[in-house]
């Protein structure tokens, strides 16, 4: 199995270690975390007619199997969009998967993407709520105004912006990387799916920001 170097991050008491995986794994509570994974997007596209390669989603699945193997969590939680659209070919392949741990705890906090019926979910015991608050943590699928972050009941954990952050070298060169974003009351994780893009987005000057490089995760 291979053996990644990630980040180490003590907040709110809490103890997280940033994967390079682009996931998180929260030590207290023997917790998994993930943001967008958008399983089924390739074979989305392919039914329109687009030539994507199949496998990807059978990828991300392995990498959350690896995962699992290697920290051996009780609870799996996903930021939203598990799934990209409907059902296809993808949804059997997650299904087989789910097989393979059934004592898993999985919770999937509902994202604009994840329009498949509750009830498929609930049939392989995954709780579906629309936001999720455990310990000083509130889950939730898109990042909040400041506003909505004053009246929150926790700190938040998101995803949906698949945020990145650019690194410019001393020539013109530059690269986007994938990126953890910790401000003072939110954070936000990379897309953790392959068939993903990033986005740059504009960070403050006291945030705490981690980019994704190869199999390390570095503070920026």
């Amino acid at each position: 199995m291979k053996i990644c170097a990630g980040a180490e991050l003590s907040l709110l008491g809490q103890d997280l270690l940033l994967l390079p995986e682009k996931a998180i794994y929260w030590k207290q509570e023997k917790a998994l975390i993930a943001a967008d994974v958008h399983l089924g997007k390739s074979g989305h596209f392919r039914k329109a007619g687009i030539a994507i390669p199949q496998g990807i989603a059978q990828e991300d699945l392995a990498v959350l199997s690896d995962l699992i193997a290697q920290y051996q969590p009780e609870k799996l939680i996903f930021l939203g969009d598990l799934f990209h659209s409907d059902k296809n070919t993808d949804w059997d392949w997650f299904v087989l998967w789910r097989e393979q741990f059934p004592n898993l705890e999985i919770i999937l906090v509902i994202g604009n993407h994840d329009i498949i019926k509750d009830h498929h979910y609930h049939q392989l015991n995954i709780q579906t709520p629309k936001e999720y608050l455990l310990g000083p943590f509130l889950m939730l699928h898109h990042p909040q105004s400041h506003d909505s972050l004053e009246a929150a009941n926790g700190y938040v954990l998101c995803g949906h912006i698949h945020p990145g952050v650019r690194l410019s070298g001393k020539g013109r060169q530059s690269i986007t990387l994938p990126c953890f974003t910790f401000g003072k009351r939110q954070g936000i994780l990379p897309s953790f799916g392959k068939f993903t893009g990033r986005v740059a987005i504009r960070h403050q000057d006291n945030d705490q920001v981690f980019g994704v490089l190869n199999n390390k995760v570095i503070a920026v």
